[in-house]
């Protein structure tokens, strides 16, 4: 079966899972070469069209109407090294009636790299998390996590429910720790980011 470019990049995604579905101690050492051109407009495409611009003040509509030659210099930048993501620009949204919460608005470049590489980490660690996990995972949401409690306390003997919320995890999470895990897994020196873009 002949696979056009993107065809064969979700299908070595696919391979992928399944390689770390099978072996949970497997390392994978090369996986920066499936941001192709192909890839990156899958990418591309995915992105919600309405959503802010970052500090580049680049549209979805402005960066598709060179979208050809635009992805081919994106994969230039990232085949060569010199692909550097542009800061977030900092909002505040509203988190309560006196508190606001800092939001960071990416880059569109930046908006669909990140895409890429999500894609790449879920194809591995999807395969790691346990099923009674939800929080930010693809296909599952909060509705679900409510229906399993409601299953569980409905059909097992339970004594006692905790409820626990870590104020500000992302903003406290110590980045080193979190690279450090990331590499267990994978040990590709082209998706190890530069420590001053943590």
């Amino acid at each position: 079966m002949q696979y056009t470019e993107i065809e064969e990049t979700w299908h070595k995604l696919s391979l992928i899972s399944g390689h770390a579905r099978r072996d949970h101690d497997f390392q994978f050492t090369s996986l920066a070469h499936l941001l192709n051109k192909e890839y990156l407009r899958d990418c591309y495409k995915s992105l919600k069209r309405n959503k802010a611009v970052g500090i580049d003040n680049v549209s979805w509509e402005d960066y598709g109407r060179k979208l050809d030659e635009n992805l081919e210099l994106l994969e230039l930048r990232l085949k060569r090294k010199k692909f550097k993501p542009l800061p977030a620009r900092r909002v505040y949204i509203p988190k309560n009636d006196t508190e606001k919460r800092p939001l960071g608005i990416s880059a569109l470049e930046n908006k669909i790299v990140e895409r890429g590489i999500t894609w790449i980490l879920q194809s591995i660690y999807e395969e790691d998390f346990l099923d009674c996990s939800y929080g930010f995972r693809p296909k599952r949401n909060a509705h679900q996590a409510l229906k399993k409690l409601n299953d569980l306390i409905t059909f097992q003997p339970v004594n006692h429910i905790v409820e626990t919320d870590i104020k500000g995890f992302f903003d406290n999470v110590s980045h080193e720790k979190l690279m450090e895990f990331l590499q267990i897994r994978v040990k590709d020196a082209s998706l190890k980011p530069r420590k001053r873009f943590l």
